[in-house]
């Protein structure tokens, strides 16, 4: 997990801007879904082509928040990514042609095809039989056509999105983002995110508490349910 929070310099510009640090006192968690997005086999199994080494370490966090909500009847959410494609080009090619190196580009498509074993959700994590499983395939679950996530949660009264897993500085907070822009209230559970580095998960929770949504470890989250 990483060892690392919103620097004093930011907290101090907050409370200076709003007055206050946090956004919420109060989390409805009937109204509320633990979105967990990535924690796969393609980012938590060590050697897989996109490892997230850390992200093996909130496991034990995400597992917890997810119990827990459900018991006070909010939704959990996996989302894992899949890729297809056809003649050796992916249905996301920008990502795959730009972002992957040449040297992994056919590995990792063919490790993230639907069905394949790097879109399997992380052995480790207690999902539920009334979970909510989904699946993208851009880094946002909210960017037009990437999943039903919207959809989903318009349709079940969720105004609250809890958003955890990796990476935290990509599709976390891409995802943070395009919610706060349409209405959800948002928190970034810190401690249920992972990312490459510590200089790249404290940069988004510095720029999601700042202008997008709320920041806050998963014992925040639980004391603003009632838990």
């Amino acid at each position: 997990m990483h060892d690392i929070g919103i620097s004093d310099e930011i907290i101090e510009r907050v409370m200076q801007r709003r007055g206050r640090l946090h956004l919420y006192d109060n989390i409805d968690p009937k109204k509320t879904a633990f979105v967990v997005i990535d924690m796969q086999n393609a980012f938590c199994k060590e050697g897989a082509p996109v490892e997230v080494p850390e992200s093996r370490s909130i496991v034990p966090n995400i597992n917890r928040l997810a119990t827990d909500l459900r018991k006070l009847g909010g939704d959990v959410v996996w989302i894992v990514s899949e890729f297809s494609h056809h003649g050796g080009r992916s249905e996301w090619e920008n990502f795959f042609k730009h972002i992957v190196a040449s040297e992994v580009r056919e590995r990792t498509m063919r490790y993230m095809e639907p069905g394949a074993e790097g879109t399997l959700l992380w052995h480790e994590l207690d999902s539920h039989e009334d979970d909510i499983n989904l699946i993208k395939n851009r880094y946002s679950c909210l960017a037009p056509s990437a999943s039903t996530l919207e959809r989903v949660m318009r349709s079940r009264g969720i105004e609250t999105l809890l958003i955890a897993g990796t990476k935290t500085n990509i599709c976390c907070e891409t995802t943070a983002r395009d919610a706060f822009d349409m209405d959800f209230n948002v928190v970034i559970v810190e401690d249920c995110c992972a990312a490459l580095s510590d200089r790249e998960h404290q940069a988004t929770l510095e720029s999601i508490i700042q202008q997008f949504g709320d920041v806050m470890k998963t014992d925040e989250v639980l004391d603003r349910m009632g838990k």
